[in-house]
């Protein structure tokens, strides 16, 4: 079969693999869409991923089921969490693989097939398109949806959504379905343009009046709600500084860096700040009902690559100069 490899420096090739073997309850999937994820940059910039690659939200069809799988058929549409909890502990009975110890994440998905947990699929609705199923069951809109939940308050109108990749975007077309006021903020003109297709009422590049501007905007309040996607010194600073008093912080970037002092960032301001990693599998069926009540998810997709072009939409991906990206076969 067909799969990416990421051989480092920001370079993929395709190669020719051998198939995957379901292990005991798994089931091998046959890949209809995967999308490119803006966490996926980390490894395919730096050392790459030896015989294999980071994607992590695809979609396909049940194509055979390993031992101890009666839960699925073969033929069975499917989109997949990439995140598969124990099975057996109470957060996994509650569909929060993420809350569970023994979580582990599954990756390959840049392929012909890959192998998955059985208990890691949701079954897709037969008129779901396989562009939308791509991003309901994955990060796409998985995690916006998720963050969405987390500030679910009558008093937040305006929100500030800070880094405008993929994540972020997906914010922004979420939050403007649910009605609320949004800020869009990022460096790269192309990002900053389509947040604006995408809901945003007003979308800012980032530069040293940053911060000005979005006051101008919330009459010198600050925003209800920031929700940083970037993860990085500048944005997490900026964040803070353009929030209100007792406003909310949501973190959704990625950064393992030493960034806040509770002093200057939280107790003066009495600011709150929520972490917010992927999604509940219990989300999906939420998520579908989003869908049917106008959530245009395909909205986000920019651009769609065969497979064995793979590497030149990882290379158009990292310039900024895309949405959403998706694969297929």
């Amino acid at each position: 079969m067909k799969l990416l490899e990421m051989t480092g420096d920001a370079t993929a090739r395709v190669i020719n693999a051998d198939p995957p073997t379901p292990q005991p309850g798994e089931v091998i999937i046959e890949t209809a869409r995967s999308a490119i994820c803006g966490s996926e940059m980390h490894t395919y910039r730096g050392k790459g991923m030896t015989g294999g690659n980071t994607g992590h939200e695809a979609v396909g069809t049940v194509l055979e089921l390993g031992k101890g799988v009666d839960s699925i058929a073969p033929g069975q549409r499917v989109g997949v969490s990439a995140v598969v909890g124990c099975g057996d502990c109470a957060e996994c009975d509650r569909g929060q693989f993420t809350w569970c110890k023994s979580a582990r994440s599954r990756s390959r998905m840049h392929a012909e097939q890959f192998a998955i947990h059985a208990r890691a699929c949701s079954p897709l609705p037969d008129d779901l398109p396989w562009d939308e199923a791509t991003l309901l069951t994955g990060d796409g809109m998985g995690v916006p949806w998720h963050t969405a939940k987390k500030i679910d308050r009558a008093d937040i109108n305006t929100i500030v959504v800070m880094g405008l990749g993929p994540i972020g975007l997906g914010n922004v077309l979420m939050q403007a379905h649910l009605g609320r006021r949004v800020i869009g903020v990022d460096i790269i003109d192309y990002r900053v343009r389509f947040a604006k297709q995408l809901g945003a009422d007003v979308s800012i590049k980032a530069d040293e009046t940053l911060i000005e501007r979005i006051m101008d905007f919330t009459d010198g309040v600050g925003a209800d709600v920031v929700i940083d996607c970037a993860g990085q010194r500048a944005s997490v600073a900026n964040s803070f500084a353009s929030v209100r008093r007792g406003g909310i912080v949501v973190f959704n970037g990625e950064s393992m860096e030493e960034l806040l002092a509770p002093s200057r960032d939280f107790n003066r301001r009495e600011i709150w700040a929520v972490g917010c990693w992927y999604y509940f599998m219990s989300e999906v069926p939420e998520m579908f009902a989003l869908w049917r009540d106008g959530l245009d998810a395909a909205r986000m997709i920019t651009h769609q690559f065969p497979l064995a072009e793979a590497p030149a939409a990882f290379e158009l991906f990292d310039k900024g100069q895309t949405g959403k990206v998706l694969l297929h076969p």
